[in-house]
């Protein structure tokens, strides 16, 4: 049976009763006598990594530190756990890569912008995770995008993360040679992520394939970069296109996210907000309160969601 794979049957609504641990796809990490997790400032030589992680069961990831801190304060709060006001420390504090904040079981982490950024940390945390003797986890990455046919404000929840050319797939050169990895997310875990949209019912909630793009400006089809030699036709008929094969939201890591995570054993989704109709315009133009708001809903829809599966709603 391959690692993190549990071997008990389950209901599509059974939580799983088997404690399943995070696999790692690498067999020389068994021959270090230490490994440090640079960009975190952690080590398993230097760190007692399951006493201080060892009751992770829900890890939230997004681009900002702020964002990421704005998270761990507002699901502590839901939780009931700490003081009102208490302050999180980071715990990367000794690098200025990432920003890592826990409060209970919930871990919260920054992880940049873009494919080589999350990818980076997801490297770390995954064997932190691992390092840390974790189960049963659950990744989440919350986050901002550009909509599809959407009114600004909506929230998509990954059903495939999808290339530029519309293939749900992740394509990496390593050692000169493609790879090619799945980006399926796990199908119950949006359902279940859906099904809490409905029951807080504060704002539109779709499921639905997001295209993750190598840069922001001419991959997504954008007209207001420095460099642009495509029509507002072009962009047009390429986003129309996108629409109809099932795409909902624009982004730059949804990828290399559901690709690892596959390979790790981890139950995972995205969760992002629309900050605009990429049909309709190419420039976020509402005003800061707007978008604050529209990026507290991912928090709002996860938070919920963790608190239903610690049975505290």
């Amino acid at each position: 049976m391959a690692p993190g794979v549990s071997n008990e049957k389950k209901s599509e609504d059974e939580q799983p009763s088997k404690e399943n641990f995070i696999h790692l796809c690498n067999p020389h990490l068994e021959k270090m006598q230490e490994d440090i997790l640079y960009h975190f400032a952690l080590g398993t030589g230097t760190h007692d990594l399951p006493a201080l992680f060892g009751d992770v069961k829900f890890v939230c990831v997004g681009g900002s530190p702020s964002r990421m801190k704005a998270f761990i304060t507002y699901i502590a709060g839901e939780l009931g756990l700490g003081s009102p006001g208490s302050e999180h420390p980071n715990i990367c504090a000794g690098t200025d890569r990432y920003a890592m904040y826990k409060v209970g079981p919930v871990l919260s982490v920054s992880h940049g912008m873009g494919i080589p950024s999350i990818s980076i940390m997801l490297h770390e945390l995954i064997k932190l995770l691992h390092h840390a003797k974790c189960s049963n986890v659950t990744i989440i990455r919350i986050g901002t995008s550009g909509g599809i046919g959407l009114e600004p404000g909506s929230v998509v929840i990954t059903r495939k993360s999808v290339d530029a050319t519309f293939k749900p797939q992740f394509e990496q050169v390593i050692l000169g040679k493609s790879v090619i990895r799945s980006t399926d997310l796990d199908e119950q875990l949006a359902k279940e992520l859906m099904q809490c949209s409905k029951e807080i019912n504060e704002f539109n909630t779709v499921i639905g394939n997001t295209m993750c793009t190598l840069d922001f400006y001419e991959g997504q089809g954008r007209l207001d970069g420095a460099i642009c030699l495509y029509t507002k036709e072009e962009k047009l008929q390429y986003l129309r296109e996108a629409f109809e094969s099932g795409v909902r939201n624009i982004e730059m890591e949804s990828s290399v996210f559901a690709a690892m995570c596959n390979l790790s054993g981890v139950k995972a989704a995205v969760v992002c907000v629309t900050l605009l109709d990429r049909l309709k315009g190419d420039q976020i133009s509402s005003s800061h309160d707007v978008l604050v708001e529209y990026q507290q809903r991912p928090q709002k829809l996860v938070g919920y969601f963790i608190k239903k599966r610690l049975g505290k709603v």
